[in-house]
């Protein structure tokens, strides 16, 4: 049997206190090819992150209210905060690829003021190479059986080794990885699973990881690298890549244009989780949760493009876009058992994600006797519309302004309660 060695976890919370947005353009990436039998291709920087990069460190250094010297001793916490954030729990990286990225802990400072990205492109490449070794050798265990696997020797498996020593050699990792199939067959037999549903399940997991592998791009390596940096100010200083920036946008100011469907990846397919009340996808009537999403055109005569194995980002770029415009999803029916499609017509509009913003009930509670009741506010998030805020609207929406008003919205339903959740 194995025993977990496992220390109390710690969960970290990062707010953004300063937004960083790249100077980057470019195309959207197309999906990669089905073939994972290949090896990853190797990730390289562009011109547009190197003059990115330049201008984080120089607006840091010269805005932050910390001011830290980029000094040797700076420099390192940089780099070992970077590998901390690829390999955290030290089973990807030998003491030899740490060897290897010695001379870049010296040189990183240097680095860095001058937009060389390289160094940090080298890791990342390395990390990838290395997370895909292990998941082609998960697959190899799975194609030997689990039944031969010797489940009960007394083994120990350190589960969280962020401070156990880099491993020393690739029979010390294949040995680790071992371990840790183990563990993974193990959870599932304790969560009654036949052999079978182990196979499939943990064949689809680390298939699923080197579709990722496959699927990573330059701005990926880019935005951990800086982010290493920028974590050196304060926990709450982070860059934002165009695409998480226009995300945090939408977030915070509870809406975007688009088809109002709520997105997640399950293996190679985009499934359709649920549709936004009053939405353009509900008013359509058509999409329906469960449906997988194959390909998305834009406009009436725009080709179908197959997103079958594309990143969920990128197939969500690909579906938001301006009101009034339309785009054609080919779905498989999640109601269907065979794989027939169909296309839907959806035009974008304004979706309102109003469940998120702050809102007001009266909740009736027994006490003493008697009935009392009390207002109770729900602060679902924090946001603010910054696009709207800037341009003078005086509506604008945002938690500061929403939540004082909270209070007389209750006391204007006081004299009678007809409402549940009325007020927004």
């Amino acid at each position: 049997m194995i025993s977990k060695l496992q220390p109390a976890k710690r969960m970290r919370l990062f707010f953004s206190a300063l937004l960083f947005t790249a100077l980057l353009s470019g195309n959207l990436a197309q999906a990669v090819d089905k073939d994972i039998s290949q090896p990853v291709p190797t990730l390289t920087p562009n011109l547009q992150q190197a003059i990115a990069s330049v201008h984080v460190v120089q607006l840091l250094s010269r805005s932050h209210y910390r001011k830290i010297p980029l000094d040797q001793s700076n420099m390192e916490k940089v780099f070992d905060r970077y590998l901390d954030r690829l390999d955290p729990n030290r089973s990807f990286f030998l003491q030899a690829d740490i060897q290897d990225f010695e001379p870049y802990r010296k040189k990183l400072g240097d680095s860095l003021k001058s937009g060389d990205l390289n160094p940090a492109f080298a890791i990342f490449n390395r990390y990838r190479e290395r997370a895909e070794e292990r998941a082609r050798f998960m697959l190899k265990q799975l194609e030997l059986g689990i039944n031969n696997l010797n489940l009960r020797k007394n083994e120990e498996l350190v589960i969280e080794r962020k401070d156990e020593p880099w491993l020393t050699s690739k029979q010390a990792q294949q040995r680790l990885w071992i371990k840790q199939f183990k563990d993974s067959v193990l959870s599932q037999k304790l969560n009654n699973k036949t052999d079978e549903e182990i196979i499939n399940q943990l064949r689809r997991r680390n298939t699923n990881l080197l579709r990722r592998l496959h699927q990573s791009k330059s701005e990926d390596a880019f935005q951990t690298y800086i982010n290493a940096f920028a974590g050196i100010y304060d926990p709450h200083t982070q860059y934002f890549s165009p695409q998480t920036a226009e995300n945090f946008d939408i977030n915070m100011s509870l809406s975007l244009e688009g088809i109002g469907a709520v997105l997640s990846a399950e293996d190679e397919y985009t499934r359709v989780v649920s549709v936004v009340p009053g939405g353009p996808a509900e008013k359509a009537g058509q999409l329906k949760p469960g449906d997988k999403i194959v390909s998305v055109g834009q406009g009436k005569k725009g080709n179908l493009e197959d997103v079958v194995g594309m990143r969920l980002d990128d197939v969500v770029k690909l579906i938001r876009g301006a009101k009034h415009t339309l785009v054609r999803l080919e779905i498989i029916p999640g109601s269907s058992n065979d794989s027939s499609t169909r296309v839907y017509e959806i035009v974008r509009d304004r979706v309102k994600l109003e469940e998120q913003d702050a809102a007001s009930k009266i909740i009736e509670v027994p006490m003493n006797g008697k009935t009392s009741r009390i207002g109770v506010i729900e602060l679902p998030t924090f946001y603010i519309d910054f696009k709207a805020a800037q341009a003078g609207d005086p509506d604008y929406k945002s938690t500061t302004r929403d939540v004082p008003q909270a209070p007389g919205k209750i006391k204007e339903r006081e004299s009678g309660w007809p409402d549940y959740r009325s007020s927004r």
